[in-house]
């Protein structure tokens, strides 16, 4: 055998695929551990939506190949979904590409815009995907730090040689610290992005939890020039396992990323489909509904995080509470006391990059007997 690719020797195995397989076999060793690790949503989605894909899969016709951009009926709703709830108006046919999962969305639009030895500004902290993504494609990932605002340090790039980046990533809501983010933030990214001639791609999928205003990087004027945004069912809709998301954008770069795209997949099974529809389709109630729990369930990790000794903020988004532990504290000590001690797991920050060194990360994604347990573990 000629051994494999350089890419597998550089490459990290995903933070959480190498650790919630020790916390699987701690609990099939008997440990009652309580998962505050993870974002995946236990709630479930709506009837209707599972009802949509249930009468989809019933039919004989509906197991085949499917259009890899997907079927025109979901296109169209997600266009009005950003139009009802975003403010936003995209054309269906050439500005949107459903995918699966916006995870995966990460690396169709990567692949499709870099080049070997190209540059990449990432947030710090940040998604860690978007760091991996960029390695495993030969290119450089540039952190760029947040201020207390959670916007970069416009100042700061404003210094840096920027000729070789060509990718700006953004998320806001941002993972993991909550900060919204604004139209005005929004307004200097686009500005940056227009000076430097950069791609700007502003990941969306946190946009209606615990946030009453939800904002699209189109909603400012030029942003469609120099910008895409990906979004995702799985925390809005409940659905993470179904693997629904999209890219928005320009037509030609859309098209671009359908290339690439066509070439890694044979197309979203039908029923998830046709319950993606369904699901784009829910009115308000549904946001007031699912926010109101994680709201009572916030409230509940913020006792958490204050029994260990957290400095956190009360302003923030998305299904996390993001804490800074004391400075003669160790987040990493903490986790693996929590884990080994206490029974519970929760999420180091440095694996989100340097800046997140001495914070934790806190899940919401339990319902409240199960934090209300954490709690009382820690009182013990």
């Amino acid at each position: 055998m000629k051994g494999f690719a350089k890419r597998t020797e550089e490459a990290k195995e995903y933070y959480f695929s190498e650790k919630l397989r020790e916390v699987n076999q701690l609990i099939a060793s008997g440990k009652p551990i309580i998962n505050l690790g993870i974002g995946s949503p236990d709630l479930s989605p709506p009837n209707s939506v599972i009802q949509a894909l249930q009468n989809t899969a019933s039919h004989g016709n509906s197991h085949g190949y499917q259009s890899y951009q997907g079927i025109l009926e979901l296109r169209v709703a997600m266009a009005e979904y950003y139009e009802r709830e975003f403010g936003v108006s995209l054309n269906p046919d050439q500005q949107i590409l459903p995918l699966m999962g916006s995870k995966e969305g990460i690396m169709h639009v990567s692949m499709a815009f870099l080049n070997p030895g190209d540059e990449v500004l990432i947030p710090n902290p940040g998604y860690p995907t978007y760091r991996s993504v960029t390695e495993l494609l030969d290119c450089k990932a540039i952190s760029y730090p947040l201020l207390s605002d959670g916007s970069p340090d416009f100042d700061l790039l404003e210094k840096q040689d920027l000729s070789k980046v060509k990718i700006l990533w953004v998320n806001y809501p941002h993972m993991p610290t909550g900060h919204r983010g604004s139209k005005a933030l929004f307004q200097k990214l686009v500005d940056c992005a227009q000076k430097h001639d950069l791609i700007l791609i502003n990941d969306n999928p946190y946009s209606h939890i615990l946030n009453t205003e939800p904002i699209s990087i189109f909603s400012i004027e030029g942003a469609v020039d120099v910008a895409l945004e990906l979004n995702s069912l799985s925390k809005t809709f409940n659905i993470p396992g179904w693997r629904v998301g999209m890219v928005l954008g320009q037509e030609n770069w859309i098209k671009a990323i359908t290339r690439i795209k066509s070439n890694m997949d044979s197309g979203m099974f039908l029923g998830i489909q046709r319950g993606a529809v369904e699901a784009l389709r829910l009115g308000k109630n549904w946001f007031a509904d699912i926010n109101e729990e994680y709201e009572k369930r916030r409230k509940l990790v913020w006792d958490l995080a204050t029994l260990l000794d957290l400095d956190f903020s009360k302003d923030r988004s998305g299904l996390f509470v993001w804490g800074k532990l004391p400075v003669d504290k160790s987040a990493q000590e903490l986790v693996d006391w929590l884990l080994y001690e206490k029974n519970i797991f929760i999420t180091p920050g440095e694996i989100f990059g340097e800046e997140g060194e001495n914070h934790v990360r806190i899940s919401l994604c339990l319902p409240e007997f199960k934090i209300l347990e954490a709690i009382k573990r820690l009182k013990n």
